[in-house]
């Protein structure tokens, strides 16, 4: 194909047909002479020819452009081969002498590093020479020597700073203070016990002497009270102190009120009576019946001391229907105060038949039968001890045998009002 010819028209605007203006290029009054372009042209719709003409002179001008860049890729290849071989060289030398500075300064025996490690770290280096004169025993001035001098005068015999302070016989040691107050502390109470105990002496004389002692006898009770109260679920009040249901009457110091599961929900009551005087017979039944009728109880329980209680009832017996007991406050049994407290609360069940209350008679009466048989047999044996002196141990032990069959005998009688 011929080379295509580029014809301008015959004027002075032919000399400016190409301008670039920013980003544009303008072709004015360009004619190419070339018939295979012209008829390819040709062939194509009036309305597509200018966009291809376009499309043609962009490609063309690309190409131009491209062969342009490759010529300058080429030289710059050629530029950076030459400046890697540069490159490399400045490299080996580098590396060369990187390994002999190295080997100057790292190599083994030789270098540098090993030498000085050698000269301050190995056997015979100045380290080791310091720490041997550092902790050299036979030196005095040595870290070793300086604390054997220090820990000497501190702890090493008795002249020690250490024994000057743990003396207490010693006038500058801090415990010789510590002891000067321990002495006076125990010096203080040695005569706060003397005092306490004198103070004792003098109300246990006292209380011997007068009232005092029914104030401690009824606390003692309380106590013993108390105990089998939480022990049966039962209520305990001392009353000793406020009026009953009969105007200005104090009577009865104490009110058990019974379990209401064991009195079948009814309100039973027993008062108990703390007695450390003599009181008549006569005058004992009388102010119990008005204990009862004060504080609205059925059976009444009155306590005596040894010194105070009427003939024969030791350990307890019931007498008109009231239950009467023998605590001693020096040496109290409370076994014999449990035991007397439970003949009163069957006493008291058994008073349930009259309200129409459901209790089992015959059981509580069979308990009562052999709670008596058992209160005549002690009265048997007080009698034959009173006669026979020589068989006092053996008679005491066996009070003590029928005082335990007398609790297992309440204790039946007990289970057996459960049952019901």
């Amino acid at each position: 194909m011929e080379s295509a010819k580029i014809v301008s028209l015959p004027s002075q605007a032919s000399r400016q047909a190409v301008r670039v203006e920013s980003d544009r290029l303008v072709v004015e009054h360009l004619v190419l002479d070339d018939h295979a372009l012209a008829a390819f042209v040709g062939d194509r719709p009036p309305d597509e020819r200018a966009l291809l003409v376009e499309k043609a002179l962009r490609v063309g001008l690309t190409a131009i452009q491209s062969v342009g860049v490759t010529v300058n890729v080429d030289a710059v290849r050629a530029e950076f081969q030459g400046l890697l071989r540069q490159t490399e060289a400045a490299n080996e030398r580098a590396a060369t002498a990187l390994d002999t500075l190295l080997r100057q300064n790292f190599a083994d025996g030789e270098g540098r590093l090993p030498r000085t490690l050698e000269k301050f770290l190995g056997d015979k280096g100045q380290l080791r020479g310091f720490v041997d004169d550092l902790f050299d025993e036979a030196k005095r001035d040595s870290a070793i020597g300086r604390m054997k001098v220090l820990l000497g005068t501190y702890f090493d015999g008795d002249a020690s700073r250490l024994a000057t302070m743990l003396d207490p016989t010693r006038m500058g040691s801090p415990l010789h203070q510590f002891r000067s107050e321990m002495a006076d502390g125990f010096a203080k109470l040695n005569e706060r016990l003397a005092a306490l105990e004198a103070a004792g002496a003098a109300r246990a004389s006292e209380r011997a002497r007068g009232s005092a002692k029914g104030v401690d006898f009824e606390g003692l009770i309380e106590g013993l009270l108390g105990e089998l109260a939480r022990g049966s679920g039962d209520i305990l009040e001392r009353t000793g102190t406020e009026t009953g249901a009969t105007m200005s009457s104090k009577k009865g110091d104490f009110v058990l009120m019974l379990n209401p599961e064991v009195a079948s929900g009814a309100e039973l009551r027993v008062v108990v009576e703390c007695k450390d005087r003599y009181v008549s017979g006569r005058g004992m039944r009388d102010e119990l019946r008005e204990a009862k009728a004060n504080r609205d109880a059925a059976i009444a329980l009155v306590v005596f001391t040894p010194a105070h209680a009427p003939a024969g009832i030791a350990p307890f017996d019931v007498r008109a229907g009231d239950v009467y007991c023998v605590v001693d406050p020096a040496a109290p049994e409370a076994a014999t105060l449990e035991a007397a407290v439970r003949l009163a609360r069957l006493l008291a069940l058994q008073t349930l038949r009259d309200h129409d209350v459901e209790v089992d008679a015959a059981a509580i009466a069979e308990a009562l039968k052999g709670v008596r048989e058992q209160l005549e047999t002690i009265r048997a044996l007080k009698q034959t001890l009173t006669s026979i002196g020589t068989s006092a141990r053996d008679v005491h032990a066996g009070l003590d045998r029928l005082r335990d069959g007398i609790l297992a005998r309440l204790v039946e009688a007990e289970t057996e009002l459960r049952r019901h």
